[in-house]
């Protein structure tokens, strides 16, 4: 009867510890954009259990750009979520915070017809140009036409979203577009060759760096915090898997799946960015380095007129969770 009992009281005990264990776990809404830059990392820590090692279950929710997802933010849908390089100015204008660099990327392109008589920039005078408002798109065009000494007024600019500049181009309702991988390499591999690449981040290097982040709201972030540590602590361990290039084919197979997607295309977007490990995000957030990059974009977008004065990166930047989750 005794042994009876014990073995009751021990079973009991491992219940409470699972009733526990579900208790602490913490659903988050996470928001992506339908390429490997977005995804490299998080859906490396979903399929990994690195997110789940940190108590969490993690629902994954596709958006076509970063302003769109702040916006899912906002309205208290999505809990955090990953932008590219043009999205920055609303964390500048005070909309979202930065808790993790994701990477630098080399994504966006300026492509163009040839059979519209386009072999360079200053040919897009007069030419119809698609773009994606408030995007990295928007903002490699502005670089575009700025180098060749031309306006928007030289341009027909016509403003659509990531998946009809695609379907625009493939059409040939446009003449050009700006627009950012795996769009690039859809529309280029579908046009026999026709479709060229005229520019690149590459080629503004002097001016502007393209950093990609991981964002949450602040009023989400102060009363989160140890949610938002944790949560970079398996992004962290995701790294620095996703960052050894003899996984690159598991992550860009994980990629293809959540994106429904082939493999070989995602793997051809591993050319996109350096893919950064926990240890070189962590040094470059106490060395300054990580700051220089988010302080010469912000300059670019002053210098744009996409924002109208400076604002210490720090405000916008939490070096500090990037830095306490490598601990």
């Amino acid at each position: 009867m005794k042994k009876l009992i014990c073995v009751m009281l021990a079973l009991t005990m491992l219940c409470v510890a699972g009733l526990a264990l579900a208790a602490e776990t913490t659903n988050l809404n996470i928001a992506y954009m339908p390429n490997y830059a977005s995804l490299w990392s998080v859906v490396t820590g979903v399929q990994m259990g690195y997110f789940e090692e940190e108590g969490f279950n993690v629902n994954l929710v596709e958006f076509a750009d970063g302003p769109t997802i702040i916006a899912a933010m906002e309205s208290g849908s999505i809990d955090m979520g990953y932008i590219g390089p043009g999205a920055h100015k609303l964390c500048i204008n005070g909309r979202a915070k930065i808790f993790m660099l994701s990477q630098i990327g080399n994504a966006d392109h300026v492509l163009a017809s040839q059979k519209a008589g386009i072999a360079t920039v200053a040919d897009l005078k007069g030419k119809k140009v698609g773009y994606s408002s408030g995007t990295s798109s928007e903002m490699i065009l502005k670089y575009a036409l700025e180098e060749a000494n031309l306006t928007w007024d030289d341009i027909e600019a016509y403003e659509m979203d990531a998946s009809a500049l695609v379907t625009a181009m493939m059409s040939g309702s446009i003449d050009a577009c700006a627009c950012w991988s795996p769009s690039t390499t859809t529309i280029m591999n579908a046009s026999n060759g026709d479709v060229i690449s005229l520019c690149s981040n590459v080629t503004f290097a002097n001016r502007s760096v393209s950093p990609a982040s991981w964002i949450v709201l602040s009023g989400y972030y102060e009363k989160n915090a140890d949610v938002v540590l944790r949560f970079t602590r398996a992004l962290y361990k995701a790294m620095d898997y996703g960052s050894n290039p003899d996984n690159f084919e598991q992550v860009a197979t994980w990629v293809a799946q959540q994106c429904a997607t082939d493999v070989q295309s995602a793997l051809d977007q591993t050319g996109d960015a350096a893919w950064p490990s926990s240890a070189e995000i962590i040094a470059g957030a106490q060395d300054g380095t990580i700051e220089g990059y988010y302080k010469v974009q912000q300059d670019a977008f002053i210098a744009s007129g996409a924002v109208e004065k400076e604002v210490p990166v720090s405000d916008y930047v939490l070096f500090d969770n990037m830095i306490e989750a490598g601990k």
